[in-house]
């Protein structure tokens, strides 16, 4: 894993290795050196299982799936990605990447409700055991007369792998209606949009000492700004008081406009920065 991932991959992973008598290993990047290249030598023989983001939630650093996933089959190892912090304001080509799973909250960045989460799993895993077991994922569920008959048989696919109640009848027309309306913009387009902002952003972060991740080596749609640690709290109290809502996450105080965006936004959140900082 990368070292300071979202807690609820780093839990499930710790969990999973207990019942494995595995360990988990976080790579953590030397100063000069990206994500990538710190975890493609750690990837060798003894390796079960890759579980990498897109991007670091802390930040927006960015990996390359592309090339951390073809390292993982040389080892012989799962791949598996989790994309929430990325999916739907970066495109992702997971017909290219082949991950044996990849999952993604649906309330971030493909604008769906609490609740909500999306589970890919690659055709050679589709025979494993369900992560719980209800009704409604079992062959015949349909036929609410026979469900005493307790099908042995699972669903086609993946659907084993469902969630129970996945009819969720008030929050699955929204997660729909949000996906629709990403394809209506067209990932590419939020992404591109998204790095302007976010290129603005850093330009003037830089200006003033506040050493962002240069484009280049970020996701298009978030940033971090290294803030006085001593005064993040206040920082960000500060900052809220003037309407400008940001995220302090592990070292950084991560910044991640949408396409709701202005430059009376931007303005704000610098001028608001400034007083801060200069208190």
């Amino acid at each position: 894993m990368v070292a300071d991932d979202f807690p609820s991959s780093v839990h499930t992973w710790r969990a999973w290795a207990d019942r494995h008598d595995a360990e988990v290993v976080a790579v953590r990047p030397g100063a000069s050196q990206t994500w990538t290249d710190a975890l493609l030598p750690a990837l060798d023989e003894r390796v079960r299982l890759v579980s990498v983001p897109n991007v670091h939630w802390t930040d927006g650093a960015i990996v390359d799936l592309a090339r951390v996933g073809e390292r993982a089959r040389e080892v012989g190892a799962l791949f598996v990605i989790d994309a929430s912090q990325s999916l739907g304001a970066m495109p992702l080509d997971a017909s290219g990447l082949r991950p044996d799973y990849l999952v993604a909250a649906g309330y971030k960045w493909l604008l769906g409700p609490l609740s909500i989460a999306y589970l890919f799993v690659a055709q050679e895993h589709r025979a494993g055991r369900p992560l719980e077991q209800n009704w409604i994922n079992r062959a015949g569920a349909e036929d609410f007369a026979g469900l005493t008959a307790y099908a042995g048989e699972y669903r086609p696919g993946a659907r084993r792998f469902d969630v129970g109640q996945r009819t969720n009848f008030e929050l699955v027309p929204m997660a729909i209606a949000a996906l629709e309306q990403l394809l209506e913009w067209g990932v590419g387009n939020i992404a591109a949009t998204l790095a302007e902002w976010t290129g603005r952003i850093e330009h003037q972060a830089r200006e003033r000492g506040l050493d962002p991740l240069p484009a280049g080596r970020r996701g298009p749609h978030m940033l971090g700004l290294s803030v006085p640690p001593e005064r993040r709290t206040t920082i960000a109290d500060e900052l809220a008081d003037a309407n400008v809502h940001v995220a302090m996450r592990g070292p950084s105080m991560r910044v991640s406009p949408h396409l709701h965006v202005t430059d009376a936004d931007v303005e704000r959140l610098f001028a608001a920065l400034d007083r801060a900082l200069a208190q």
